[in-house]
């Protein structure tokens, strides 16, 4: 189990499978069907990780003062902060989608607001600091280009979508006006800097090689800023309903989900053929494998949320299926990472657990 001393590499990554596990109550609730006890129980344990993951941190800070501030200057670990963003949003949404049926819709209500808050001002901070580090103290290389350079600018993306939820509830007039828009405002620095870095990845990926095989899963992040975005136009629209607005908005939803949820179905083949290479060439389980369970639950959200809009029963499939890959992911991160737990094989050192060689730069390691 985790001691004082383990907590030295108690790094940002382990906001991941908390956001890993809300995610797959907030999917299962978006498919319209299912056992809504089970979609409970999942947030009700992204809930307890929510706390215990933070405690850790603090402990971590607490004792390993000097390793904290290197993880933060460590280009390989510091995006993992936008995960500390994520994490309350991603339990806020479930919080207020399926823990409402365990709380009471007025507590369900104050959780998610409390976290929505939170979770939106850590992530507009960690939106700007950490691209600021990596641009002033890191200087990473082109070869350096990783798709975790993507959790930190996503955040607000995770915003974006659960901003709307919150919107019904605030008086009618300038307060909804100014969540709703907000919202978009939030999408837009998240879209656009995710356009800025989509095709340094796919350069980077094209050109210098596949990645290192333990950081192969991290592929899969690409899929989140793409399913993300999807869900909150989808959500965005839908609470616009009965403004001005609302046609446009609701075609902007349609518009611009339909392609990008195709190019999220493309990268996640190459994806998908990337890891499947990497473990016939001996890929072992690292903290990595988190990826393959939050960005694929963007996408059954956004597909789900498509579905519905246009009426296509084929989008309804698409989202079932990506939901039953969701599960099979997060039950096997899941049972592994109890695994390392018990076994005292986690947590690994912070270069280990990324998938990055600890003390070796970036640009010197191979496939």
């Amino acid at each position: 189990m985790v001691t004082t001393d383990a907590l030295r590499h108690f790094g940002p990554h382990w906001y991941a499978p908390v956001m890993g596990t809300a995610v797959v109550a907030t999917a299962g609730a978006a498919l319209g069907s299912g056992p809504r006890a089970v979609y409970g129980a999942v947030w009700a344990l992204s809930a307890v990780l929510l706390v215990l993951v933070p405690a850790a941190r603090a402990g971590h800070w607490r004792h390993h003062p000097g390793q904290a501030r290197a993880h933060l200057l460590d280009p390989a670990v510091a995006p993992f902060y936008g995960c500390l963003a994520m994490a309350p949003l991603a339990v806020g949404t479930a919080t207020l989608t399926v823990g409402r049926d365990v709380l009471g819709g007025r507590a369900a209500l104050a959780v998610a607001a409390v976290l929505f808050g939170a979770g939106t001002l850590l992530g507009l901070v960690v939106a700007v600091t950490v691209p600021y580090l990596i641009a002033v103290r890191h200087r990473p290389a082109v070869a350096d280009v990783s798709p975790v350079w993507l959790l930190p600018v996503v955040a607000p993306m995770v915003s974006a979508a659960s901003a709307p939820l919150l919107v019904p509830y605030l008086p009618a007039g300038q307060w909804r006006a100014a969540l709703l828009f907000g919202g978009y405002g939030l999408f837009g620095v998240s879209l656009l800097a995710t356009l800025a870095l989509l095709p340094l990845i796919l350069a980077r990926l094209l050109l210098g090689g596949p990645p290192p095989l333990a950081l192969t899963p991290a592929l899969f992040l690409v899929l989140g800023p793409l399913g993300q975005s999807v869900t909150a136009v989808h959500q965005l629209a839908g609470a616009a309903v009965g403004t001005p607005y609302a046609g446009v908005l609701a075609a902007l939803a349609v518009g611009y989900g339909v392609p990008v949820l195709g190019f999220a179905l493309f990268w996640l083949a190459l994806a998908a053929a990337l890891v499947v290479r990497a473990v016939r060439r001996g890929m072992r389980f690292s903290m990595t494998w988190w990826a393959f369970t939050f960005p694929v639950g963007t996408c059954v959200t956004g597909a789900a949320g498509l579905g519905r809009r246009t009426g296509l029963v084929a989008l309804e499939w698409l989202a079932v299926a990506l939901f039953a890959l969701l599960v099979a992911a997060w039950a096997v991160a899941a049972w592994c990472t109890l695994r390392g737990l018990l076994r005292g094989a986690l947590p690994a050192a912070a270069g280990a657990a990324t998938g990055v060689g600890a003390g070796v730069p970036a640009r010197a390691r191979t496939a």
